[in-house]
């Protein structure tokens, strides 16, 4: 009896160890309850209707380690339908969280919905915005930021703090006013001006003399491409939109629109305040705004006289692209590296080049991709493929290649196979430039060319070491050419963050897909999705 006794405390103190051990091996949960009103702020000095998180203008940062799962529940208070979608994140098998139309139904109003997914393998500066309507462009957005967990090391030095500095152009005229106009036919004029935190002129950073911070830098702006320095400090880049980047040093650094990068900035002045400067490019006149870098201990004004940002022409020219352009080299920012991704000699199953172009159909102002303006179904693109409805969508109803069809309003969508390993060139057709992102997956930024893109292009491609991000500029009447590898399964959203013209249908879907029912490749649907449209329980 003794025996079993000793034998049964044994096994028992065993039982307790590896009920701790699993009880720990779950990654932790980050809560948040955030309610989404109209508030009044005037950030260019007018009172003017905003779209506030928890009363906060920008809404509040998220702060965040590789691997936390993240739980938000979204109020909607608005009078209209809203989601948040979170630029850049992988949604990792569960594009259900995606947070755009082709894969939500949208939070009516005077209703919640609560999102859950994880930030999984991502390292970086990541943001968040509503995806509906016009939303964005009078607020709803904030921070998103990754950071490695203690027992993984970053391959740059140690920091002594770090800043977050949303940046972007801003209208007076409120989200209403604006989507009437582009409703009616007209584009949107210039911004009335840049932010910095949602404040003009006003905010200030504080570090002390010969320590050395990281400034995480993000173009939250609906329109306009930013450069952005600091005076008489250089900056060290180290991320962009979670890659790590080669090491270089810059005096200033155009961000477009949706772009993230993050910079270290050592603190190497005499004891005083500096700008920060952000001023429009490709615009004319050129916006600027600042803020200040202040010294601790520093009670004097900014140096002066102001910096009104540099003369930049509004006409484009690819030397201006090869020396102003961000780094293209960098290595995958994951918490636990894999080793080189040998992108370059991998057999490429597909090519797609899209053509932007702008387009008169039914009378109205509308943007295409491949001679299609996309137009959101009432039933997410998501549920009709999980639900086998008909009549929503058809897959590769867009050709692969530009078309000289007439343009038309449309559903479009690609269909893919997952593990595909693709070509993508975007064909900007305009005399503006675009920015376009991809959800729930990276690519590869492999090269960038003025005129029409054609397959001896390829000879200038960069095919050892292009960085992987999720967000690329296309300069105008120009090219940029990615490498996707299809490693996540779901319904992406392939859209241009020139937010007037993916209102008006820049944008299109890729449909990642494998006829593998396993909760190794995608995640069963969410018991709390809403439903809408067809899809209606």
């Amino acid at each position: 009896m003794m025996k079993q006794a000793i034998f049964l405390q044994f096994l028992l103190g065993i039982l307790a160890c590896f009920s701790v051990f699993f009880a720990g091996a779950e990654d932790p949960y980050r809560y948040y309850t955030w309610f989404v009103t109209y508030g009044t702020r005037a950030p260019l000095g007018v009172n003017q209707r905003v779209i506030l998180i928890n009363n906060r203008f920008p809404g509040p940062p998220i702060e965040a380690v590789t691997n936390d799962n993240i739980i938000v529940n979204v109020i909607n208070q608005l009078d209209e339908p809203f989601l948040i979608t979170w630029h850049g994140v992988k949604q990792r098998k569960t594009s259900w969280q995606d947070g755009v139309l082709g894969t939500n139904c949208p939070i009516p109003p005077h209703s919640n919905w609560t999102y859950k997914f994880q930030l999984k393998d991502q390292i970086g500066t990541y943001i968040y915005y509503p995806s509906t309507s016009m939303h964005r462009a009078i607020g709803g957005f904030g921070a998103l930021n990754i950071n490695q967990r203690s027992v993984i090391s970053i391959p740059y030095p140690a920091f002594a703090g770090d800043f977050t500095l949303l940046v972007g152009d801003w209208y007076k005229a409120g989200d209403k006013a604006l989507r009437k106009k582009l409703n009616s036919g007209l584009t949107l004029p210039s911004p009335d001006g840049l932010l910095i935190n949602g404040l003009h002129g006003s905010s200030v950073f504080t570090g002390q003399k010969g320590k050395t911070y990281k400034f995480r830098v993000s173009n939250v702006g609906i329109s306009t491409s930013i450069n952005f320095r600091i005076r008489g400090h250089k900056m060290i880049m180290v991320e962009v939109e979670g890659s790590h980047s080669l090491q270089e040093a810059y005096e200033s650094l155009d961000i477009h629109p949706g772009q993230s990068v993050a910079v270290l900035v050592t603190l190497r002045g005499a004891i005083k305040d500096y700008y920060i400067v952000a001023s429009t490019r490709f615009t004319k006149p050129i916006l600027t705004t600042t803020s200040i870098l202040r010294y601790q201990g520093s009670n004097t004004r900014a140096s002066l006289p102001l910096p009104i940002g540099p003369t930049y022409h509004v006409h484009w020219s690819m030397k201006q692209a090869r020396t102003l352009r961000l780094n293209l080299t960098a290595n995958a920012a994951r918490p636990n590296p894999q080793g080189s991704f040998h992108y370059g000699s991998i057999k490429v199953v597909r090519t797609l080049v899209l053509a932007n172009a702008k387009a008169k159909i039914n009378g109205k102002l509308r943007y295409t991709v491949n001679g299609i303006s996309y137009v959101d179904p009432t039933t997410p693109l998501k549920l009709a493929d999980w639900f086998n409805i008909p009549g929503v969508f058809t897959l590769n109803n867009i050709k692969d290649f530009p078309t000289s069809r007439p343009p038309a309003m449309g559903v479009s969508v690609f269909g893919l196979t997952l593990h595909d390993f693709i070509e993508i060139v975007f064909q900007n057709t305009e005399p503006t430039i675009q920015s376009w992102h991809l959800d729930g997956e990276s690519f590869f930024v492999a090269g960038y060319g003025g005129g029409k893109w054609t397959t001896d292009s390829r000879r200038r491609y960069n095919l050892a070491d292009a960085i992987s991000r999720h967000t690329v500029q296309v300069y105008p009447n120009s090219w940029t050419a990615v490498f996707a590898s299809l490693d996540n399964k779901g319904m992406w959203n392939l859209r241009s963050q020139i937010w007037s013209e993916r209102f008006l249908g820049m944008q299109t879907y890729l449909r990642v897909w494998n006829n593998e029912k396993s909760l190794y490749t995608e995640t069963d649907i969410p018991p709390n999705a809403l439903r809408c449209g067809k899809a209606k329980r």
